[in-house]
């Protein structure tokens, strides 16, 4: 064979090789169309296709981290909000992905974002702080629905941050003091309550034996003499004393 024929055929190698030969990774599909038409995804690893007759384009199958950016809503209870999620989705059919959506990154950021005000939209405020939870599982189910004929799974959807008006937090805050000073003085009055059943109780209790109130005279007598203070108390029993308001009481009589 001539010199010149090799030349040809190693040019002809150099330009048709790297055209037919494809390597992909663990995580990428290649959708292959020939002439136009689907033929389908190959990979990964080392195949080959028809240079200059299949076309491929690359699709890669890891878990894609999208945020959706702030979007104002106004909640049932008319209270203006602005909102952030992020959605965590990925391909799980290649040729969907290519075949029925322009660009399916694009597409799932667009629906997130009317999703996203849609459900806020129907719900109170209340509900978005308290049962986010609800909330995200709610956002997942609508959005994988529409994805899923993209070949696209939504695996997660959360909302990042909640930000009110200056306004509705300065409310919220005076809610909250109201709400509880309000528990504080129901407490303050169920403990006066109580100790009220117990005095009366106790009442009952001196009433029916007299030598209690004197027990609990002494009592106190020790307690004050545990501290350490200049005032002498002397304990009288309060019966020497009948003797003289008897008397005092028959004199009054006699003038």
């Amino acid at each position: 064979m001539p010199i010149w024929g090799i030349v040809i055929i190693v040019i002809l190698c150099a330009i048709f090789i790297p055209a037919a030969v494809k390597i992909l990774r663990e995580y990428e599909r290649g959708v292959i169309f020939r002439f136009g038409r689907l033929v389908g995804a190959k990979g990964p690893g080392l195949f080959v296709i028809m240079p200059f007759v299949d076309r491929m384009v690359k699709v890669d199958l890891r878990v894609i981290t999208m945020d959706v950016p702030y979007q104002e809503v106004i909640t049932k209870d008319n209270v203006t909000v602005k909102v952030n999620a992020v959605v965590y989705f990925r391909v799980i059919d290649p040729e969907s992905s290519v075949v029925k959506v322009l660009d399916f990154i694009r597409a799932t950021s667009q629906i997130s974002q009317t999703t996203l005000r849609n459900v806020l939209g129907q719900s109170e405020l209340d509900e978005l702080l308290s049962q986010r939870e609800k909330l995200n599982q709610m956002l997942q189910k609508i959005i994988d629905e529409h994805t899923d004929p993209w070949g696209i799974k939504v695996t997660t959807v959360e909302i990042k941050e909640v930000e009110l008006a200056e306004t509705m937090k300065r409310s919220m805050a005076a809610q909250a003091e109201a709400e509880r000073e309000r528990r504080a003085k129901i407490i303050h009055a169920e403990g006066e309550l109580q100790a009220s059943e117990k005095l009366a109780q106790a009442g009952e209790v001196i009433s029916r034996n007299p030598t209690t109130l004197q027990l609990r005279y002494l009592s106190t007598l020790t307690e004050i003499a545990s501290e350490k203070n200049s005032t002498i108390i002397f304990p009288l029993p309060i019966n020497i004393f009948e003797a003289f308001m008897r008397l005092g009481g028959s004199k009054r009589l006699e003038e």
